[in-house]
């Protein structure tokens, strides 16, 4: 597999947890949208520590970008990543991933499983093709919403969010279950679902599918 090493170009907060990192695109690089690659860091002790992230940009742009969440509470790449500053290095790899869309549908993410989601809206409302998709987006408080404001514009009211963990949300209260999807999917069917997030999330929110009629091969994760 082919590495290539770039630059960070900017850096800001997304949320209080979540930075956007733009980075310089190496010559040629090319990937889907929903596509992700292996990212380090290259400082002292942290250049084998490679860790996916999905790529939040669009083909067509003349730069990289990633939303990362920074797991403050971890030793990890994450929290080096949040650390790091303009002009610090990374490497990154060929792309990779199974997440593509596939036609119209509900996209379903939790927490910072909306990543591999942005590009593919980002593209899908270029393209004036959003049409009757929608998305379900399940997080623990208000401030965590990742870029509530640009998913709104090109969701509007097919934009909705369930809140597990602040009592005075406005939003829907509670978690992803079998009975939540029910009341907001009208046809299991005859659309796709895409489904993002950790994997209990995953594997909780396919089997509600499933039992709701979903056919397997409309599901859309990352196996």
């Amino acid at each position: 597999m082919a590495t290539y090493r770039v630059k960070i170009l900017e850096k800001e907060k997304v949320t209080h947890d979540v930075s956007r990192y733009k980075l310089e695109k190496p010559h040629g690089y090319d990937f889907q949208p929903g596509q992700a690659t292996e990212v380090s860091l290259l400082k002292a002790g942290w250049e084998a520590e490679k860790r996916p992230f999905t790529f939040t940009s669009l083909p067509s742009d003349d730069y990289l970008e990633f939303i990362i969440k920074s797991y403050k509470g971890h030793q990890g790449v994450t929290k080096r990543l949040g650390e790091a500053e303009v002009g610090d290095e990374l490497e990154i790899g060929d792309p990779w991933g199974t997440i593509s869309f596939q036609g119209e549908g509900v996209f379903i993410a939790g927490g910072a499983g909306i990543t591999p989601f942005i590009a593919i809206l980002r593209q899908l409302r270029k393209k004036n093709k959003v049409g009757t998709s929608k998305l379900i987006f399940a997080n623990k408080t208000n401030d965590d919403i990742i870029l509530y404001e640009e998913l709104k514009t090109i969701l509007g009211h097919k934009f909705i969010n369930i809140i597990a963990k602040q009592k005075d949300t406005a939003y829907d209260k509670g978690m992803i279950d079998k009975a939540y999807l029910k009341s907001k999917i009208g046809d299991f069917e005859h659309q796709h679902f895409y489904v993002c997030g950790p994997p209990g999330f995953i594997k909780a929110v396919n089997g509600g599918l499933k039992e709701l009629g979903a056919n397997p091969s409309t599901l859309v994760f990352e196996q």
